[in-house]
């Protein structure tokens, strides 16, 4: 009898949440949510400017935490996360920033576990890419360095099957090759040939790294 009303309680729970959630689509024509998503996105934070666009592909999921997925999203941007990506947030959340006219693209199998991504030129992340906790992807320096020397947003690419453990920062203008490890702590500020370990301040190639396409999460 307790585990049938837990059921009921919980099928209760998700009916609430997809009614949440088809409220926000309806507040923000920019906001798509495919319907096998997470019905848990009704708990995470929306930020969205008139013109922005989200879309969140079927089979995303995240756990039901309160402000545990974070997207901001301004005028002409936009936020793509492919089918079947895991945006885990019981560690920390995962935050998501696209500013004006920029396209944030994290490909399908992703797996961002408490990471933070930032474009304000353009971010792309590649399909079965793992971000760790605490890592941070940002193709800017987010403010000038002083009047002579402004802010340049460059885009970071970051291939398919790469593994950017925790606590790692990769900075503007970075490219990292497809089937990488890059290990804790480092800070990537140059980019990284494919099938390479990488780690250090500043991160260089170690070592080689196999094909990633068939590692479990």
């Amino acid at each position: 009898m307790r585990n049938r009303c837990l059921a009921l309680f919980m099928r209760l729970v998700a009916a609430l949440d997809r009614r949440r959630l088809r409220v926000l689509m309806r507040r923000h024509p920019g906001l798509e949510i495919h319907p096998s998503a997470s019905s848990a996105f009704a708990r995470a934070t929306f930020a969205l400017e008139p013109g922005a666009r989200v879309r969140i592909g079927a089979g995303v999921a995240t756990e039901r935490r309160l402000d545990g997925v974070r997207i901001s999203v301004r005028t002409g941007g936009e936020v793509i996360i492919g089918e079947n990506t895991w945006l885990r947030s019981d560690l920390a959340p995962v935050i998501l920033n696209a500013y004006e006219g920029a396209r944030l693209e994290i490909g399908p199998d992703g797996f961002l576990n408490g990471a933070q991504v930032s474009a304000k030129a353009g971010v792309r992340l590649g399909r079965g890419t793992w971000l760790g906790p605490g890592t941070r992807v940002w193709d800017s320096d987010q403010h000038a360095i002083d009047e002579q020397r402004p802010e340049r947003p460059r885009a970071v690419e970051i291939g398919d099957h790469v593994w950017v453990a925790a606590d790692v920062t990769i900075l503007a203008g970075v490219t990292i090759g497809s089937h990488c490890v890059i290990g804790t702590r480092s800070l990537v500020t140059s980019s990284i040939a494919e099938h390479s370990l990488a780690f250090g301040i500043p991160a260089r190639r170690q070592g080689h790294v196999g094909d990633r396409s068939r590692v479990p999460i």
